[in-house]
């Protein structure tokens, strides 16, 4: 058996073959692109609700660091009040003693003088 072909038959067949192989390239190709665009969406829409959801981290993160920072100069503020009165409240160790050492002498020179107008009275 034997199959005879002509050369135009053999063209023509060969054609087809190439344009059967072209036609499923396109829409295997065709299919691959579109997967691939949903893909790229996917992960666009992913990419996007991440960025919102660390842009919205970030800003009540800074919204605590300005609670913090606020509370921190109200903290520095008091401080720096109760240094201011704090002179006015309390007496150093050492004007203490000078005071009372004052005081002290005093009291030992009026009873030097108690003793001398005593013993003169009894005398």
């Amino acid at each position: 058996m034997t199959v005879q072909m002509e050369f135009w038959q053999l063209l023509t067949l060969l054609l087809a073959f190439f344009g059967f192989v072209a036609g499923s390239a396109k829409v295997l190709f065709s299919q691959i692109d579109r997967r691939l665009n949903e893909r790229f969406a996917a992960l666009e829409a992913a990419r996007q609700m991440a960025d919102s959801a660390m842009q919205a981290t970030l800003n009540r993160h800074a919204e605590e660091e300005q609670k913090v920072v606020t509370r921190l100069q109200a903290l520095d503020r008091d401080f720096m009040q109760w240094k201011a009165e704090l002179p006015l409240q309390y007496v150093r160790r050492e004007d203490y003693v000078r005071g009372q050492t004052v005081l002290e002498a005093k009291m030992d020179a009026l009873y030097n003088k108690l003793e001398v107008v005593q013993m003169k009275g009894q005398r």
